[in-house]
């Protein structure tokens, strides 16, 4: 069936200003000002009440973490004091039941706000959540949201000097052969894949030099990404100047890090010269701006490091630390937090979905995603400007950012609906909410 979707108010592409075709969920035709498809079509959707952009895309998040937002243990808290209160909550409540939960309101939640991709680092292993990746390959298809599905990890604990509670960390042994079994059943390099695995360690001060090392062999051997979180404090900085004698971008060097495959969650704290040490090795970088200002962690060199030649992603980050996993809300952080740093002209509209969608797509090493084009996924977002907060607007697409778009009336996923007026078409939002609401009553228990 060839689907136009026909005469958008506005569309984040060029030559498409009378809508684009779809054919077998793929980009066949963009249909620019004055045209008409080329070729007859079966259908057409009046676009004429959205303005359509790529669907986001999401490259850094901790689903689980939809259980402990504004949690009272860590409000007001830095990175590593947050941490540290969470983990023993984590530790003691974490099972595959409230996981499951967890990672279904998360995409549920990111789906709506007009996310058709989204990469979770999920390393918390306590017992009995062996299957944790397999639990969200079950979810991501039940909802029909691409996803890239990293398998971390940590395995120094309390007792070696790292952060996380003993009971949450795995051996290396362990460790490793649950990123082969995951690899081998899930990893979908295919054009239009639904489902790739990447390998995430969690961090410098959660894990060994030898899973690093061992985590690159085998991303060279399945053909899959890298991730792992860097630069995001300056306790990160002095930990890794304590332990290993050196800064973290000098150790993720050492470990064999610094390739094509890597993406890197954060990375506020990097000099200039280790700003174009990653550039040289073409690493992407996630900015996570929401995050960051909650735990006051810092301001990403976003465009420093596109000019070394960093590719640029965005991500919500944990839904404990920004509290929600929207991630149109995050393209409009972006903006305001990258204008706080540089200046008005230096950044704008077009720069935060850039990094929300090509970026994004680029930094989880897909070239089908992340833009409207001709034979790229039909993977789109449609919102509209009814509400109140968008009277008067001029630019449609500046608007979406300038007056907080918060959630898209339509989504598109390899030429299928997934949400229309404003709900997901195989979730009860309703019934979701109170299940995840019951669930999370447990990780608040041990305060009263």
């Amino acid at each position: 069936m060839r689907l136009w979707i026909k005469d958008p108010i506005a569309i984040l592409a060029e030559g498409a200003e009378r809508g684009v075709v779809v054919e077998d969920g793929v980009i066949v035709e963009l249909v620019a000002r004055g045209n008409e498809p080329a070729l007859p079509v079966d259908q057409t959707f009046d676009a004429s009440n959205h303005v359509i952009t790529p669907g986001l895309v999401n490259t850094h998040h901790h689903f689980f973490q939809t259980l402990t937002r504004a949690h009272p243990s860590a409000i007001n808290k830095e990175l590593f004091p947050w941490l540290t209160s969470l983990y023993p909550i984590w530790a003691r409540n974490v099972t595959p039941e409230t996981f499951r939960m967890a990672t279904r309101l998360a995409l549920t939640e990111l789906l709506m706000s007009g996310c058709t991709a989204a990469a979770d680092h999920h390393y918390l292993f306590p017992a009995g959540l062996d299957e944790a990746v397999d639990i969200q390959v079950e979810e991501a298809t039940r909802i029909g949201i691409r996803m890239t599905v990293t398998r971390g990890s940590m395995n120094l604990s309390e007792k070696d000097g790292g952060l996380p509670p003993d009971s949450v960390v795995q051996d290396e042994d362990t460790i490793l052969a649950d990123c082969e079994r995951v690899l081998s059943r899930y990893h979908d390099t295919s054009e239009g894949s639904f489902i790739q695995v990447a390998l995430a360690p969690c961090a410098p001060f959660t894990v060994t030099k030898r899973l690093m090392r061992d985590s690159v062999a085998l991303a060279e051997k399945y053909d899959c990404r890298l991730h792992t979180h860097l630069g995001e404090t300056k306790d990160e900085d002095d930990y890794c100047e304590h332990h290993f004698n050196c800064r973290p971008v000098d150790y993720l060097e050492e470990c064999g890090w610094l390739n094509d495959r890597v993406w890197l969650a954060h990375g506020i704290h990097f000099t200039d010269e280790e700003v174009k040490r990653l550039g040289h090795a073409c690493v992407g970088v996630c900015h996570c701006p929401t995050s960051n200002m909650v735990l006051a962690s810092g301001q990403c060199r976003t465009k420093e490091l596109e000019a070394a030649g960093v590719t640029v992603g965005l991500g919500v980050d944990g839904s404990a630390s920004n509290d929600n996993s929207n991630l149109m809300e995050g393209v409009r952080h972006a903006l305001m937090i990258n204008r706080l740093t540089y200046d008005a002209a230096s950044v704008t509209h077009f720069d935060v979905f850039r990094w929300a969608t090509e970026g994004s797509a680029k930094c989880l090493g897909r070239n089908d995603i992340g833009a409207i084009a001709v034979g790229k996924q039909a993977d789109m977002s449609f919102y509209t400007l009814d509400e109140l907060r968008f009277s008067g607007s001029g630019d449609p697409l500046a608007a979406l950012v300038l007056c907080g778009a918060h959630s898209a009336d339509r989504v598109m996923i390899a030429g299928a609906w997934k949400v229309m007026n404003g709900l997901p078409v195989h979730i009860d939002v309703e019934r979701l909410r109170y299940e995840h609401g019951e669930a999370a009553k447990r990780f608040l228990e041990s305060l009263q």
